[in-house]
Formats: structure tokens, C-alpha cells, sequence
């Protein structure tokens, strides 16, 4: 009796959903130590962001005239710094391998957070050009160094320790745990406020430099040599066997996982200043012109990350009565944990969709619902906005990270993913010029308001990003693949 011919028998719908969550779980130790120190660093980079401005204009500079002002741009020495830090340190994973990156950004980090911590406790306020003021613009620096390493030595981790199946899930869950903890930090009033612990800002910064320390030991434990070479070689071997499946060939050797690291200390390459230079500038990611107008034409869009604390605070306590605008830390710090949740499931369900129409819809849908807020200031809209917005980040963030990081050539993620986050810097240079500016204009604390002017003009900016993806679509769309498409 012969066996039955194969049938194209519908799949799983409910499966197709399920296993990438499976195969994430069977993911290698390594990655899971990614995973664990991603979220610490997270809530801890997010939860010293949240009261640094405060920190400054009410400690570091008291006294002065002013002092949300120069308190603001300190701010943004940090957030805009770690962006353009990226862009120049990327290439530390490349060159010296993930773990070693990881370590080292973390013994920065940690330095940086000490001194901010301790500062407070050390020097009295003396404003502008103060020991207290230099020492905690010192820490600044080393975070600034320490971050500039830290993500795109991470995310060039995953793409090591993950193969075609596993890849999407494993990015959109980085994603998701790096916004985990910028939600973590909503609940720092426990350990700040007096009818709490009552340690102030100054013991939740020492509390946060204490969940450094946990991360580095967590990253030196899970990441040693030996889990790091077998997550690579796993990772190589399986990629190998999943082609050589969907080509119907036999799977090649297994990979040698003494010999895994794909750093690029052991690899021969130019000699000499100048040659290296002359590399540099010939193999930089920016000389690609497909992908230097994808990541510049979603500098639109990305305007409304930089919302999230520039104005969607203040739009929220200014124009909305009674609970909503009174505890506005809950809708302004609802996106990071909708992204938690969401994430992980629209990978789950779009992960086999091509990625330049992921990053088409992705846009719209998180765009078009800053629209909602020009009809008026309503809960309900304001909640639509919130989530439907959340819904597109999930569908296109994670996935330009992937792409980002899966179309480097071997030895150079770590400069790619440094470089793709090169207009998320000059999103965060240009917003704060015009930011503030709406702000007064729309949204005043005091006179009248029309807050859906502002949405009106943020709505039709974001959307930019969608129409200069679609009018490109026969330019780079036709060839605009991950590995995984192949």
C-alpha cells in the first residue's frame, strides 16, 4: 500500500500564530541574557530620562532664572548624544564581538549613573558651570559613550543568535522589552515620593544604578564565550539547513562553534590610516542610496515617538478636564506598555508579509489616528489615537530593525544598526524646534487653546513618511528584502 500523495492542505491559522512564540522560547541561553538585561537597562534609562529635567531645573540649577530652559537642553545632550553616539560606536560589536560590547557599554553606563547618583549626594547647587552641573554632565558623558555601544551591539546579537524562523519574533520581542521597561518607570513614585519610601529623586537614581549593576552581571553570566560561540554556530547551522530544506538539498556541516564569533578582530582588512579611512567611506551604509532615503523618509513618522514626552504631556494636563488631564502620566505612558503587548503578537501574525508593505501600512495606521485629535479633545479619541497608533509602531518598527540589521553584510551589523538610527537623532534635533513653539501657540497654559490645530499639522507631517514610501515603491520596493524573504 502506497502512501498517500502530498496535499496542500490549509495550514493552522491558530498555529501559524503560536509558533514563533514556541520557537522563541527554545531560543538559545545567550539571547535570553540579551533579553533579561534588555529590560533592566530599559527601565533604568527610561526611569533617570523621566526625572532628569526635573532633577535639573529644580536641584542642579536652582536659582537660576529660568530654569526649565538650560534644564531642557541638558535633556537633550542625552537623548540626542546616545543617538549621534550610535552612529560614530556601532562598529564596537562588529569589531570586537557582542559580548565584549555589551560588557563594556554596561561598566559605562553604570559609571555614568554613579556619578549622577553621587553627585547629588556630593556638590551643593550652585547653578550653570557648577561642580554639581559638571559632575552630573560627566555621567551624561559615559552614558552617552555606554548606549552608543549598548543597542546596536544588542541588536546585533539577535541577528547572530537567530535564524530565518526565529528572527522577526525575536526582534519584535527586543522591541517590545526595551518598551516594558519605559513603562516600569511609571511606578518610581513607590520609591520617590514621601508617603512611600520617600528616597527622592536622588535614591530612585541610586536604585537604577543598582538594576545597571544586575544587568551587567546577568549579561557576564548568560553570555559568557562558550554560550555565545554555541549561539552563533546554532544559529549559523540551522540558518544553513532551513535553505538547503526550501531548496531540497541536504544540509551542509554543522558549523565549528570554537570558531563562531563573527567578530572582526581575526579578519585580514585594510593597513593603514588612510586606507581605513578610504574603507570607511566606501563601505559606509549612507553610499546605498536605497537605503539612505528608506531610513531618512521615515523621519516623518518618527515625529510622533518624540511626542511622547515633548508634547504629549503637556496637550494632555492643558486640554483635557477631570481625571484624564489630572493624572496624565497614564495616557502619556500608555504607549510603551500597549507596545509590550502588541509587538510580539503582530510579529506573530505578519511575519511571513513582505516587509517594505509592512512598513507602508505600518506608517499609515500609526499616522492617520493623530487625525482623530483634530475633531477634539475627547477620552475616547484620545484612547483610539493611543492604541491604533501603537498597532502601526508594532507593524513597522521592529521590522526596519530586522531589515536594518538583516541586509548588513556579515561583520558590519553593528555599524548599519548604528547608522539607522542616524535620523531618529535629527528627529530629535528638529521636533524640539518647533515643538515648543505649537505648544505656546495651540496649547498655552493659559488663554485660549485650539490643540486641534496642532494634531492637524502633526497628522499631516507624520503622513509624509507613507506617501514618500509609496511613491518610492517601484524605485526600492521590487528588491526590498530580508533574509527571511529570500
Amino acid at each position: 500500500m502506497t502512501d498517500p500523495a502530498p496535499t496542500d492542505a490549509p495550514k493552522n491559522p491558530l498555529k501559524e500564530i503560536v509558533q514563533p512564540f514556541i520557537d522563541l522560547v527554545h531560543a538559545p541561553r545567550a539571547l535570553w541574557g540579551v533579553n533579561l538585561a534588555y529590560v533592566l537597562e530599559g527601565t533604568a534609562y527610561f526611569g533617570v530620562l523621566s526625572y532628569l529635567a526635573i532633577y535639573f531645573s529644580d536641584d542642579v540649577f536652582r536659582g537660576v532664572p529660568n530654569p526649565d530652559v538650560p534644564a531642557g537642553l541638558m535633556v537633550g545632550v542625552l537623548t540626542a548624544g546616545i543617538t549621534l553616539s550610535m552612529f560614530f560606536l556601532g562598529f564596537v560589536a562588529d569589531k570586537f564581538g557582542v559580548r565584549r560590547a555589551l560588557i563594556w557599554a554596561f561598566f559605562f553606563l553604570l559609571g555614568g549613573r554613579i556619578l549622577i547618583a553621587g553627585a547629588g549626594y556630593t556638590f551643593e547647587p550652585a547653578g550653570l558651570g557648577s561642580a554639581l552641573h559638571l559632575a552630573t554632565m560627566a555621567g551624561i558623558a559615559l552614558i552617552v559613550i555606554g548606549y552608543g555601544m549598548y543597542q546596536p551591539a544588542a541588536y546585533t546579537a539577535v541577528k547572530q543568535f537567530t535564524n530565518p524562523k526565529t528572527a522577526g519574533m525575536a526582534f519584535a520581542m527586543l522591541y517590545a522589552l526595551m518598551n516594558l521597561g519605559g513603562w516600569l518607570p511609571s511606578f518610581a513614585f513607590l520609591l520617590r515620593d514621601d508617603d512611600y519610601l520617600g528616597l527622592g529623586i536622588g535614591g530612585v537614581f541610586w536604585v537604577y544604578a543598582a538594576l545597571t549593576v544586575a544587568a551587567l552581571f546577568i549579561t557576564i553570566t548568560f553570555l559568557n564565550k562558550t554560550t555565545v560561540a554555541k549561539a552563533i554556530a546554532d544559529a549559523k547551522a540551522e540558518t544553513a539547513a532551513i535553505k538547503a530544506a526550501e531548496k531540497g538539498e541536504q544540509a551542509p556541516v554543522e558549523v565549528d562553534a570554537v570558531n563562531a564569533d563573527e567578530s572582526l578582530e581575526t579578519k585580514a582588512g585594510p593597513v593603514g590610516l588612510w586606507a581605513n579611512v578610504k574603507d570607511w567611506l566606501v563601505n559606509h551604509p549612507f553610499t546605498d542610496p536605497k537605503f539612505t532615503f528608506f531610513i531618512f523618509a521615515l523621519i516623518p513618522v518618527q515625529t510622533l515617538f518624540a511626542y511622547n514626552w515633548l508634547v504629549l504631556p503637556v496637550y494632555i494636563n492643558r486640554s483635557y478636564t477631570g481625571w484624564i488631564g489630572e493624572y496624565f502620566e497614564i495616557a502619556a505612558n500608555f504607549n510603551p506598555i500597549l507596545i509590550f503587548i502588541f509587538a510580539p503578537i503582530v510579529a506573530a501574525v505578519t511575519q511571513k508579509r513582505k516587509v517594505y508593505n509592512m512598513m507602508i501600512a505600518g506608517t499609515f495606521i500609526m499616522a492617520a489616528p493623530a487625525f482623530f485629535l483634530a475633531f477634539g479633545t475627547n477620552g475616547y479619541l484620545l484612547f483610539a489615537y493611543l492604541l491604533i497608533m501603537t498597532i502601526g509602531e508594532a507593524m513597522w518598527q521592529p521590522r526596519f530593525l530586522q531589515y536594518a540589521a538583516e541586509i548588513a553584510p556579515e561583520g558590519r551589523t553593528g555599524v548599519y544598526m548604528g547608522v539607522a538610527q542616524f535620523p531618529w537623532f535629527l528627529t530629535k534635533l528638529i521636533v524640539p524646534l518647533y515643538s515648543g513653539t505649537l505648544i505656546a501657540k495651540y496649547v498655552p497654559a493659559e488663554g485660549f487653546k485650539n490643540p486641534e490645530k496642532l494634531w492637524l499639522i502633526s497628522a499631516c507631517i507624520a503622513m509624509a513618511s507613507t506617501v514618500l514610501l509609496v511613491l518610492a515603491r517601484g524605485w526600492i520596493g521590487k528588491d526590498f528584502k530580508t533574509k527571511a524573504d529570500d
